[in-house]
């Protein structure tokens, strides 16, 4: 076992604004990298609008979250970024649309890798 690192998937569905789902998402993507673990990032449904480009949350007094995702990507040594085409398609976006490059996965190709993983942690 050794030298082998844990799967951990992080599952993030809700929309970024409104709760506080997003911010501790991050906050423990950040606590996990640090103990070396292979790590995923997967977003479905409403999630899907955390990696949208031209976001301003500045109306609401929020954080705007969004670049976190681009240092994650590199700096913290996220494995992957998920994100599904069936909840961007419903969301009337595409690849395009998104902040940074990610693997955009049909709903089953996702659901084979979240079986891949020792935990799913949902956001």
């Amino acid at each position: 076992m050794g030298d082998q690192k844990t799967k951990i998937m992080f599952i993030c569905s809700t929309a970024p604004y409104g709760t506080i789902y997003e911010q501790e998402a991050i906050e423990a993507m950040i606590m996990f990298s640090s103990y070396e673990q292979d790590i995923s990032v997967a977003f479905i449904g409403d999630g899907v609008f955390s990696l949208k480009k031209g976001q301003d949350p500045s109306l609401l007094n929020i954080k705007n979250f969004t670049q976190t995702y681009l240092v994650i990507k590199d700096d913290f040594e996220v494995s992957h970024l998920y994100v599904e085409k069936e909840s961007l398609k419903e969301r009337g976006l595409d690849e395009s649309d998104l902040i940074t490059e990610v693997e955009v996965l049909d709903r089953n190709v996702l659901r084979q890798k979240m079986d891949e993983m020792k935990a799913l942690l949902p956001f």
